[in-house]
């Protein structure tokens, strides 16, 4: 390894790294210290899901940092055989150096240097399968879904978000084949485009990919999707694609599964609990879409109301609300943009 590395501890592992600060996919292995809370969540939830033994593939392993953190921080028997692939050349003796620091034996898991599809088709299937790219999942999905087993996971992210949010239209109907929206709404927006791409890339293979955990997060989307092998259950999925206005078609289903969420909020250390509270929160409300409260009083030209007045007022009026893990001015309402008008203007009437 280059004598330019620094030794970092990320959860209860320890890894050697580039020293170079910018995330490039140059780098002799790939770390991004940004992707963290990724890493974390994945951990929580595989530890959440009453799946075990499972067959665990990380096609795009890079400094191997997430096949450390599974094999010491989740739980006993949650693992059957971890299966760690990177196609860098440095792949092998970097992944032997950081498991000697970690106490950990090589042999505890199926080490292979090749293209990532090549990886995934040379094998018979996983239970669970983390699909982390810099930049676009889109070269992964084929066979990341052909391998995925019947009732397995996947996660998927998605770092283009330029594309998914609508910087570049085009390269967003060429990439994922729907028009995005750039406004207030476009992270949200971008995550249910990238999970019908997802959905219909499966639905090739007759398998259908429910969203169990999804997010949006710094510059990348994450999803979580539960796996089942069913014809019926594919044609329930394509049902709920839809546009949004002029956006779309997106996938207009549930982002969450609430049990799931509920689950992940209680075993949830404190670094977590915040961004699971909001969550677990938004996701009781089953709406597409939230109202951004700054755009609407300015557009009303009136003072913005404190969110814990607002919904007081909406829970009041008969409707559930939450804040977004989407927006930190949005609020996820079932109750109508006409109705939250008339609440935000009665309340200005009577302050003004």
């Amino acid at each position: 390894m280059s004598e330019n590395n620094e030794l970092i501890q990320e959860g209860k592992a320890k890894i050697r790294v580039s020293g170079e600060k910018k995330v490039s996919k140059k780098l002799p292995v790939f770390y991004n210290s940004v992707m963290k809370l990724n890493r974390d969540i994945s951990i929580l939830l595989l530890n959440c899901v009453k799946d075990k033994d499972l067959r665990v593939a990380l096609p795009l392993a890079g400094s191997g940092i997430r096949g450390l953190r599974f094999l010491l921080e989740l739980k006993k028997n949650k693992i059957k055989t971890l299966y760690i692939n990177d196609y860098k050349e440095e792949f092998f003796s970097v992944i032997k150096t950081n498991f000697l620091l970690n106490n950990l034996p090589v042999s505890e898991i199926i080490l292979s240097n090749e293209d990532a599809n090549i990886f995934l088709l040379n094998n018979c299937g996983f239970d669970y399968i983390d699909i982390d790219p810099f930049g676009t999942p889109n070269p992964f999905l084929n066979s990341t879904i052909r391998r995925v087993s019947r009732k397995g996971i996947i996660a998927i992210t998605a770092t283009d978000t330029s594309s998914l949010c609508g910087t570049y239209e085009n390269a967003c109907k060429r990439k994922y084949w729907a028009v995005p929206l750039r406004n207030e709404l476009k992270h949200e927006i971008g995550l249910r485009i990238l999970i019908r791409k997802v959905q219909l890339i499966g639905s090739q293979f007759d398998k259908a990919l429910t969203p169990i955990f999804s997010y949006s997060k710094d510059h990348y989307f994450r999803v979580f999707f539960k796996c089942r092998k069913s014809k019926s259950e594919v044609d329930r999925v394509l049902k709920k694609h839809a546009f949004f206005f002029e956006a779309g078609p997106v996938w207009i289903g549930q982002l969450w599964d609430e049990s799931l969420v509920e689950e992940m909020y209680e075993q949830s250390d404190i670094g977590l609990k915040k961004f699971l509270s909001i969550i677990k929160n938004e996701s009781n409300i089953k709406t597409v879409g939230f109202h951004d409260i700054h755009k609407i009083c300015e557009e009303l030209k009136v003072e913005v109301p404190k969110f814990d007045f607002l919904s007081e007022k909406i829970k009041k009026a008969g409707f559930n609300v939450s804040r977004t893990h989407f927006s930190g001015v949005g609020l996820r309402s079932d109750i109508s943009k006409e109705k939250l008008i008339r609440i935000i203007k009665k309340h200005h009437e009577t302050t003004s």
